[in-house]
């Protein structure tokens, strides 16, 4: 169970990563694999961007949320790792 915790989480920060890297590179939202990687990546980072926006902190251009959300990841895979 605590390796397939692990596999999950690695995979959702790998599609996170593509998503950032895809941001810049396809520019076609009607796209297949852009379409799948921000439906599954957009539910994870839309509350940090609600949070950044709620604190007041505006980071212009450069979205910081994907960083926030691989630190929180990383946290609920630590703690699911101790309790399992």
């Amino acid at each position: 169970m605590e390796r397939s915790v692990g596999i999950f989480i690695n995979l959702l920060e790998t599609l996170i990563l593509v998503r950032v890297f895809m941001s810049y590179i396809i520019r076609d939202l009607n796209n297949p694999v852009f379409n799948f990687v921000y439906q599954v990546t957009e539910p994870i980072l839309s509350p940090f961007r609600d949070l950044m926006d709620k604190l007041g902190i505006n980071t212009g251009m450069i979205d910081f949320s994907p960083l926030l959300a691989f630190v929180f990841l990383d946290l609920i895979s630590y703690i699911l790792r101790a309790i399992l």
